[in-house]
């Protein structure tokens, strides 16, 4: 098993502690170094080897934020904070994942899980490919994922993936609809399409991304959902009514 090269960064030894728990707890993970001292961890993320840090934000001479601003390097980022309001600034420094403390274990792991597979995903994308061998294809796991987080004009916004009704692409910016609201964001519809668990949505449209569970009928081209009819693009008809028989009863 792949297992990610961690470092543990806070000046509180309590909150190393319960790091360092939760990591001697995960298989793939592997604690190279804790420290409370932030400049002894920006160098050895400089040097190198490193692939994943949990950074505490409020840290004496330098800062999780300046940390990141500052260090080099292909490491990837939880920040670990009892802050929230620090949540805007580091989503702009593109971290993996924001932990409010305290940290319960389950949501620890599905931060970390997240990462492993991105790196993993990552990899397997620039390895050369394999000589073929008779053994089963691995399975690769996803994370469990039941929300996001997308920047409005003046926020960062959670909203639960089961809320979801549908998504719809204009130009650079999405609008996210649930039942009770419309969410604006810059984004694009390619991106959004990655993060959405593929088990839950599906692109029907190049302007379209669906959840499955929220569809009420299905016309000809048409899908309808809560009132809004979507169209079904060419590209994407064969892979969606793929996965509509698929639940056929």
């Amino acid at each position: 098993m792949m297992k990610l090269k961690c470092i543990a960064v806070d000046d509180e030894p309590l909150a190393l502690d319960i790091i360092e728990d939760y990591i001697s707890k995960v298989p793939f993970l592997e604690l190279v170094k804790r420290t409370e001292n932030a400049i002894e961890a920006l160098q050895l993320v400089q040097a190198g080897g490193i692939d994943l840090v949990f950074l505490d934000i409020q840290m004496p001479d330098l800062t999780g934020i300046q940390f990141l601003k500052i260090a080099t390097g292909k490491s990837n980022y939880i920040l670990t904070t009892a802050y929230s309001q620090y949540a805007l600034e580091s989503y702009d420094l593109n971290v993996s994942d924001y932990l409010l403390k305290p940290i319960a274990f389950d949501r620890f792991y599905k931060a970390v899980e997240k990462v492993h597979s991105q790196v993993k995903n990552t990899e397997a994308a620039v390895a050369p490919a394999p000589a073929p061998v008779a053994t089963p294809a691995p399975v690769v796991i996803h994370p469990v994922q039941d929300f996001i987080f997308v920047k409005t004009e003046h926020k960062i916004q959670k909203i639960e993936l089961a809320d979801i009704l549908y998504i719809e692409g204009l130009k650079d910016y999405i609008s996210i609809y649930t039942k009770t609201e419309r969410v604006i964001t810059l984004q694009n519809m390619k991106k959004m399409e990655e993060t959405l668990p593929s088990s839950q949505f599906i692109r029907v449209h190049k302007s379209y991304i669906i959840s499955l569970d929220k569809i009420e009928s299905i016309e000809r081209s048409r899908i309808s959902i809560c009132g809004k009819v979507i169209p079904i693009g060419d590209t994407y008809r064969d892979e969606f009514f793929k996965r509509i028989e698929n639940k056929n009863l």
